[in-house]
């Protein structure tokens, strides 16, 4: 790994190892919970019960950020999560796909196999990321509140654990994530389907 002045980070990335030292949930979800009641963290949605899985041969992002967050269901219940925000971002044979909890029922959403399916804007609460990831010149340690690589609404609380990078390429991504918005979010050639298998975009 180079130092962050300037210079790309290769490396395997585990992003559940990273939220775990970014977020520590006890001791951090009240206040971020707090700074969402307050307007101090964007939260536009309470999320559903189920996590959902997100995978591309490619992403290609502008303007990047991660912080640790968490994300509130309509129970009130609170994930920790790790928050990673792209300015814009372009997405090669992207797979989205959800089971129906106690089911083999799944909706898989497929798009950007022949064109990239591109997006602004975007926000992922996400609990793992697998791939091989190369970051632009990176700023690892950052004050989460001072983030600004990815536009003003995707940056954490004061003192905590943020780091950004001018671009980032990330390839053979594999997600679980909570919930994804986008400012925009083309979807070019769109195929969505119920699956009766248990489809997915890859196995657990």
């Amino acid at each position: 790994m180079n130092d962050a002045h300037g210079s790309a980070v290769i490396g395997h990335t585990r992003w559940r190892r990273f939220a775990v030292v970014t977020v520590s949930a006890l001791v951090l979800a009240g206040a971020i919970v707090f700074g969402m009641a307050n307007g101090a963290i964007a939260a536009s949605f309470a999320v559903s019960g189920s996590t959902f899985k997100v995978s591309a041969d490619k992403l290609v992002g502008n303007g990047f950020v991660q912080y640790g967050g968490v994300a509130v269901d309509k129970a009130g219940n609170v994930h920790p999560v790790a928050v990673s925000g792209i300015k814009s971002a372009s997405l090669t044979n992207l797979c989205q796909s959800v089971v129906v909890p106690g089911t083999s029922i799944s909706l898989v959403i497929r798009a950007g196999k022949t064109k990239d399916a591109t997006a602004t804007d975007l926000l992922i609460d996400m609990t793992q990321l697998n791939g091989d990831a190369t970051f632009n010149n990176i700023h690892i340690g950052q004050d989460a509140s001072t983030l600004d690589a990815a536009g003003p609404n995707a940056h954490g609380l004061a003192g905590g654990f943020g780091q950004q990078a001018d671009s980032v390429v990330i390839t053979n991504l594999h997600q679980i994530a909570w919930s994804t918005s986008a400012g925009t979010f083309a979807l070019n050639g769109l195929d969505l389907h119920v699956s009766m298998t248990k489809e997915e975009c890859f196995p657990s």
